[in-house]
């Protein structure tokens, strides 16, 4: 039987981008004892031999497993001291030509892999299709993939299938590539696994087959590609991405797979190369005491003074002010008062909000008050296309409609890329922008096969995938021209990544950005929060969620500020801050101040090795007991969050902690009460210590240092 999971509701750069991201100086090297360094060698030297190449495609009715029958142009292997990166380029025929970028990470064993299919000719090139990412056997018995899935309906919730029993198949067609499906997978086989991720914003699926002593892996990027190339064209495969290691452990997969993210897959801060360290955020929308529909929609140029003043004054400063959607005139150049969603597209600054240079004078006043300030784009999508063009520049051709309301924004028209980016670099620099935070609320898979169509009637020649493939390289390079203009003026060289909440979570634009809330639905319950940190945390270790619980997500905060338990489910290296600082006459500044400096003190854990030591439970259950553990391998020490929920009948829970050391002692203390005790880490490691909690909806934070 074939386990296919799409729907599953709450079960179960030189600058930017380089195909490797420098090191992080502050790190040290890999000394994990589930490396395997020389598995990731084989699977590179793999790559970089013909026929052994992990794609496959059809070209011209011609089938091709591998690269061996085609003629080599030129290969050109680069030996670095920490990687090895390959371009390796073969001749198809005389319009069409295959390019593979390829890289080895030497310190964790990481490769990865793009296939480009480029027409150098005059004429159009003959049809390729049925284009495989990835095509290949991986060795090894008992064969497993575990991962989780993505967000909306799925929420994130984990899987554990056993490929001798059943065929798992993974499947998103919406073109935001982390919405229901998740393309990261922990492939276990033999005596080690193989950590896969896939770098494609868009359309992709995933299958995994037991086939002979070991498992077939597949992919492909722009489902059902079908199409010719017109001469100066190119598409690409999705990147993929495999760090392969030694045990079957889930634990120390995991732990590997965070390390080498941060390390290499992560943006960095500024132009300097700087590592991110953990933020927080807020925005002063809450607080206008105007009616507010999401977003910055109520903001005013008299809105922010106050709260600014309010947050300072009260020792709460975030470091970044978070602006976001409905900031600007809609297409016919009249300010927007509730309506946010429905009049995107002009990226012109409402004068009507924010007269003469109000806005810059409030984020000028937000850096000398030592903060920054990310503004939010949805540059994928358009309203109103007549009055775009009529008032705007806009080429009505760039418009992709549904007939439904959905009108995407092509930008991988080179035309429209250009107007595009325009605006937003014209916004952010009139306006002293730090950061730049893209949002996408709109499936652009159902519009993307209309300009397929449109190509089609109007060359006569197959056109299936071709928008989308040109799209998604757009979507990458507007993030890279983003990102250089950033760092050539001194700004944040990374983005707040967000596509109706986290939609848009894929390797590769994980390269380049953040998601600093990783879901929309994470606006809510703390059950839900807690639930999505026990499987999301594993796979993207840096990221944000909200610091609110409400029954929806659009509702204010709780009047006299979030209780502490709440703020403890929300622990994540961006900490989002939302409330009414002024047009709340009972909150309790001492309480707010006492969790974000509880936050601050552990923040720097929160990016460490992370330990689920509960069993997962879904975002609607509330029965049970959750608790993490962050461990700092070098220092050996750790913070262990307790979570008795709000149904939870069992007041006390025993935790084992896997990564405490044998003939060690600990010092174990609990940081409300500051009663400590001196352990030994095999006792920590085989019988544990208990945790007592006399209420539900109660919560323990406990340290666990080495004991001198």
């Amino acid at each position: 039987m074939a386990v296919c999971v799409n729907k599953i509701v709450g079960r179960a750069v030189g600058l930017v981008v380089g195909l490797l991201v420098a090191v992080m100086p502050m790190m040290a090297g890999a000394t994990r004892d589930n490396l395997n360094i020389k598995r990731g060698e084989q699977l590179f030297a793999a790559v970089c031999r013909a026929q052994t190449t992990p794609v496959s495609f059809v070209y011209n009715g011609v089938s091709y497993r591998g690269l061996g029958k085609l003629r080599s142009e030129s290969r050109n292997i680069v030996d670095a001291p920490d990687k090895r990166h390959a371009t390796l380029v073969y001749s198809l025929d005389n319009n069409a030509r295959v390019r593979v970028e390829a890289a080895f990470c030497k310190e964790y064993g990481q490769i990865e892999y793009t296939v480009w299919f480029e027409n150098i000719g005059q004429e159009p090139t003959g049809v390729l299709e049925q284009v495989k990412s990835a095509d290949f056997d991986l060795a090894g018995s008992r064969p497993v993939v575990r991962g989780c899935l993505g967000d909306h309906v799925n929420k994130y919730a984990p899987y554990e299938i056993d490929l001798l029993k059943d065929t798992a198949s993974f499947r998103s067609d919406g073109g935001r590539a982390t919405h229901v499906n998740f393309p990261y997978f922990d492939l276990v086989h033999g005596d080690g696994g193989t950590l896969i991720a896939l770098g494609w914003a868009g359309t992709w699926q995933a299958d995994f087959i037991a086939r002979g002593k070991g498992v077939h892996f597949s992919a492909q990027n722009c489902n059902d590609f079908r199409s010719v190339l017109m001469p100066g064209e190119a598409v690409r495969t999705a990147m993929v991405v495999m760090l392969p290691y030694s045990g079957r452990n889930a634990d120390d997969a995991t732990n590997l797979w965070r390390e080498w993210f941060q390390k290499y897959n992560m943006p960095r801060a500024n132009a300097n190369g700087d590592p991110i360290e953990p933020f927080v955020t807020t925005p002063f929308a809450s607080d206008t005491g105007l009616p507010n529909s999401d977003g910055s929609i109520s903001e005013r140029f008299y809105t922010w003074k106050r709260t600014l003043e309010r947050i300072v004054y009260e020792r709460l400063r975030p470091d970044f002010r978070w602006f976001d959607a409905g900031w600007y005139f809609d297409p016919e150049g009249r300010t927007v008062p509730t309506n946010w969603w429905g009049t995107v597209g002009s990226w012109e600054l409402d004068t009507v909000k924010w007269p003469n240079r109000s806005l810059r004078e409030s984020n000028e006043a937000c850096h000398k008050a030592g903060m920054k300030v990310l503004t939010w784009f949805e540059p994928e999508r358009v309203t109103n296309v007549d009055a775009l063009v009529r008032n705007y520049g806009y080429n009505a051709e760039w418009a992709i409609s549904n007939g439904r309301g959905v009108i995407t924004n092509d930008i991988g028209n080179p035309d429209c890329l250009r107007w595009t980016l325009s605006r937003i670099v014209k916004m952010m620099d009139e306006n002293a922008i730090d950061l730049f935070r893209e949002d996408n609320n709109s499936d652009p898979g159902t519009t993307w096969p209309l300009m397929d169509k449109r190509q089609q009637e109007k060359t006569q020649l197959p056109r299936t995938g071709i928008t989308e493939n040109k799209a998604i390289q757009g979507h990458y390079a507007l993030w890279d021209s983003i990102l250089a203009y950033c760092a050539g003026n001194g700004k944040c060289t990374f983005i707040d990544n967000c596509a109706s909440g986290g939609g848009r979570n894929d390797i590769e634009s994980l390269r380049r950005s953040i998601p600093f809330m990783r879901s929309d639905a994470d606006r809510t319950t703390s059950a839900l929060r807690l639930s999505m940190s026990s499987t999301f945390n594993k796979w993207v270790p840096f990221h944000g969620a909200s610091t609110k619980e409400t029954a929806h997500e659009l509702d204010p905060a709780e009047r006299g500020g979030t209780p502490i338990y709440v703020t403890r489910a929300s622990w994540l290296p961006v900490y989002n801050m939302s409330m009414r600082f002024t047009h709340d006459e009972t909150l309790d500044y001492d309480k707010i101040r006492f969790a974000l400096n509880e936050w601050r003190q552990y923040s720097y854990l929160l990016t460490k090795d992370f330990y689920v030591l509960t069993p997962y439970h879904s975002h609607d259950d509330t029965s049970g007991w959750t608790v993490f553990a962050y461990h700092d391998r070098e220092a050996d020490k750790s913070i262990v969050q307790a979570f008795r929920q709000e149904k939870c009948e069992q007041e006390k829970y025993t935790v084992r902690l896997p990564y405490a050391k044998r003939g060690i002692r600990y010092r174990l203390t609990d940081e409300d009460t500051k009663e400590s005790t001196v352990i030994d880490g095999e006792m920590l490691q085989t019988e544990g210590f208990a945790i007592t909690l006399g209420s539900p909806k109660a919560s323990a934070i406990f340290s666990l240092t080495l004991e001198n």
